[in-house]
């Protein structure tokens, strides 16, 4: 019987353009925590890692003393992919264990990762996929202000790293870009890059916990932000104390996603199923691509509610309250 592929890990370098995901990527491939990774940079990118190489794999891929690979797309990011992997199992490169793909500055990383969690071999060997956004702390008001792109890349994270914090006027202005990132997206884990929380072995922790609501409880949404703010994004939770079938379940995330599936930016959290009530399901939706759910052993807790926090665009809460109790009949709505 032929052994299946140990699964790998993939993560989406984001954040706008000047934010600081170079100086990131420098100091991440010198650090031990990082050897078993391939950074994955297209052929516009500025990483300075000429003054780091060791061995040249390949024309296009070099060893850095670290032991993690960086390599240039030039083309299809899936068949790069694929030929990473390639390289890896024929033993013509170390058996990395992660790839980290940097994004453009004005990239959505849902393409991103719809490409690898479509295709019918990576989605295999990259079963978990989570996204890094980096955030310039000094000019992300503006930004935010003027450029959507940034606010998908915020509601997209797992983690965000906020840059250059010690150029702020003053705390309460880092308070406040903060409470402005938790507004757009409450699931991710938010590092300050100026006080020491986004070296290599912090952002992989940050990471590994975002897909696992089991972990922590889900934030509070008691405070309504104006979706005008962040270009029509908008967060809050439904929330619902009686079981849903896994049929229904179905049927309602595949009528919003034909629907408005666009504009689901994120849907994470978890699921009491009538035929397992004693084992949630962990739920995770990204536009147009929904995750494999699975199920967790025990809830985290006492409360044994389904908990779904949405982050959307242009869509109003009653919308989804009225499709869920379409099927459930028992859903509350809680608004950020």
């Amino acid at each position: 019987m032929t052994q299946r592929p140990e699964p790998l890990s993939l993560i989406a370098l984001t954040g706008f353009l000047g934010a600081g995901k170079t100086t990131l990527i420098n100091a991440w491939v010198k650090d031990e925590a990082f050897s078993d990774t391939v950074v994955i940079i297209n052929e516009f990118g500025e990483i300075a890692i000429d003054h780091q190489l060791v061995e040249t794999a390949t024309d296009d891929m070099v060893l850095l003393p670290s032991g993690c690979v960086c390599c240039m797309v030039r083309g299809d990011l899936s068949s790069a992919l694929v030929d990473l992997l390639r390289r890896r199992d024929n033993q013509r490169i170390a058996p990395f264990r992660r790839v980290i793909i940097e994004t453009t500055g004005l990239a959505d990383p849902g393409p991103v990762v719809g490409a690898v969690m479509r295709h019918p071999y990576l989605s295999l060997r990259f079963p978990d996929i989570a996204v890094v956004t980096v955030v310039d702390a000094v000019n992300a008001g503006a930004t935010l202000a003027n450029s959507p792109e940034n606010v998908r890349q915020i509601a997209a994270a797992d983690a965000i790293i906020v840059t250059k914090t010690d150029l702020l006027a003053d705390e309460s202005a880092h308070d406040a870009l903060q409470a402005r990132l938790a507004d757009i997206n409450p699931l991710a884990a938010i590092l300050d890059a100026q006080r020491g929380q986004a070296t290599a072995a912090q952002v992989l922790d940050a990471i590994a916990a975002a897909p696992r609501p089991a972990k922590r409880r889900l934030p509070p949404t008691d405070r309504e932000s104006p979706p005008e703010a962040n270009h029509g994004v908008r967060s809050f939770t439904l929330t619902s104390e009686q079981p849903v079938r896994a049929s229904q379940l179905d049927l309602f995330l595949e009528l919003l996603q034909a629907s408005r599936g666009e504009d689901l930016l994120r849907v994470k959290g978890l699921v009491q199923l009538d035929q397992e009530p004693e084992r949630p399901l962990v739920i995770h939706v990204a536009q147009h691509v929904i995750h494999p759910p699975r199920l967790l052993d025990h809830w985290p807790d006492t409360d044994h509610s389904t908990r779904l926090v949405f982050i959307v665009r242009n869509i109003d809460p009653s919308f989804i309250a009225n499709l869920w109790d379409a099927f459930d009949g028992a859903g509350e709505i809680a608004q950020r």
